[in-house]
């Protein structure tokens, strides 16, 4: 192995539930508009159609239980979503295999600068400045697959202050946690420590400066972030 001239990065880590142990972060990818009522809200059509993904970056996801609003924007949303954290991966996964793929699951949010993001759409251009900022994805524990099952229904929901803004059920998702990795891996070569963000449900709105969002999925767990 030659030497390096700079310090390699750290590895992005997120803690598992109960224990000492990290899930090492490869890659995040992120489907859009996967509950038909979010697609409706955001004034797309919610049939069934391909599916499409965008990217954070791996070092975006955060643990610390805080969230400091980004600069450049006055329009922060926040997304409650599912989190899949995959153990093993490879290319043309078959969907009757693709859970066979997954490590564990996590509560996240997928915070969003709606306005710079609008711009972008407008513009024709890549949605990074709007979702891939630092801290733009907070996350809660990973809970490994062998304890908890692989979670196909239960409620998902987000509260602001004590007042629920997003609430939902996994089986509402329009693309099913095994229909993802199928078809990411048609694309991608999946590997171990890619992290899949599933989608968010209606009710999107916008935090400011000492917010409270409290995120909860049936069977996963719970995520708990101040807006700073």
């Amino acid at each position: 192995m030659p030497s390096l001239v700079i310090d390699a990065p750290a590895v992005p880590l997120v803690p598992v539930q109960g224990s000492d142990a990290a899930f090492p972060v490869r890659r995040v990818y992120c489907i859009g508009r996967n509950y038909a009522a979010h697609a409706i809200e955001m004034g797309h059509d919610p049939d069934r159609e391909p599916p499409f993904f965008f990217q954070k970056n791996p070092d975006n996801l955060d643990a610390g239980g805080s969230f400091v609003y980004p600069a450049h924007s006055s329009d922060v949303h926040h997304e409650v979503e599912l989190v899949v954290g995959l153990g093993k991966g490879g290319m043309n996964i078959p969907v009757d295999e693709a859970l066979d793929c997954v490590w564990g699951y996590a509560v996240g949010l997928d915070m969003t600068r709606r306005d710079l993001q609008g711009i972008a759409k407008q513009m024709g251009r890549p949605w990074e400045i709007g979702k891939a900022f630092e801290g733009s994805a907070p996350v809660g524990p990973m809970r490994p697959a062998s304890e908890i099952g692989h979670p196909a229904a239960g409620r998902i929901v987000l509260k602001v202050n004590g007042e629920v803004r997003q609430e939902g059920d996994l089986n509402q998702m329009i693309w099913k946690i095994p229909e993802m990795i199928a078809y990411l891996s048609e694309y991608f070569e999946l590997a171990a420590g890619d992290v899949i963000m599933t989608g968010t449900p209606s009710g999107v709105g916008a935090v400011a400066r000492g917010d409270l969002m409290e995120a909860h999925v049936e069977g996963v767990g719970d995520l708990v972030v101040r807006v700073v």
